[in-house]
């Protein structure tokens, strides 16, 4: 089985190096503020592009996969919102286990449903526990999914959570204040989860500017997800990528 991106994960984590996804939403897509995102992110060295979404109201990610792929050789990588998100123009699919939710279809059920397709498929299956976190406000993605996101100061339970994800088998962690959060996940909660796993962690929701990106690649995130705020002003993500990529993981 590939696992090409999940070895870049691992291997910039033991270097602290910080990696840099930019989020794009299909449900968002107008073709050329893409191509112009694209370019950017060509141009900004961004690491990997994260594709999907919470809803995918029409039938854009395959249309969103290929102009992201014909104008660049940044991998791709599926964040499904649902077992129907799953396309094999991408190189690799984030298999999300909700484990900060109590619903079962996001625990294991919609998994059950995708395993076949994911078998016969080249995507690099990449298993991540996926771990809501309030960010200030009600966003879709715990919407649609029926789930109550961790409390921002239950540094414990995130913690826990995170552990237990990786006691299970999973291989990265996802920690997300949703897209449109008011604030990102916070310092003291990204450190302490970082402090008691081994595996990569990923982090996005809510950060706005590359004060904020700074913030939360010192906190000991690996792989840092940015999306509503480039998706509302492209002309931030060069000093995004500039910020994440000069940044390590101030030591505990």
């Amino acid at each position: 089985m590939n696992d090409q991106i999940l070895k870049e994960f691992n291997k910039n984590r033991t270097a602290k190096k910080k990696l840099f996804a930019v989020l794009v939403d299909p449900d968002q897509l107008i073709e050329d503020r893409l191509r112009k995102v694209v370019e950017q992110s060509n141009n900004a060295k961004v690491d990997y592009f994260f594709v999907g979404g919470s809803l995918l109201l029409r039938n854009d990610l395959d249309q969103c996969l290929e102009l992201i792929q014909a104008n660049s050789d940044i991998p791709t990588v599926l964040f499904p919102g649902s077992s129907l998100q799953i396309n094999d123009r991408a190189d690799g699919i984030l298999f999300l286990s909700l484990i900060s939710g109590r619903n079962p279809e996001l625990l294991i059920g919609q998994h059950v449903t995708s395993a076949p397709l994911l078998k016969e498929s080249a995507l690099e299956i990449i298993p991540t526990g996926y771990m809501l976190v309030d960010g200030g406000r009600s966003t879709t993605v715990s919407y649609i999914s029926n789930t109550i996101p961790i409390p921002s100061d239950k540094d414990d339970i995130a913690v826990s959570t995170a552990m237990a994800g990786e006691m299970l088998g999973l291989k990265t962690i996802y920690m997300d204040a949703g897209s449109g959060a008011q604030k990102p996940i916070t310092d003291s909660m990204i450190s302490k989860v970082n402090q008691n796993i081994n595996v990569p962690l990923i982090v996005g929701g809510g950060i706005k500017a590359p004060e904020q990106a700074v913030a939360v690649c010192r906190a000991g995130a690996d792989v840092i997800v940015v999306g509503d705020a480039i998706e509302k002003d492209e002309s931030l993500l060069t000093d995004m990528s500039i910020a994440i990529h000069s940044t390590t993981t101030v030591s505990s």
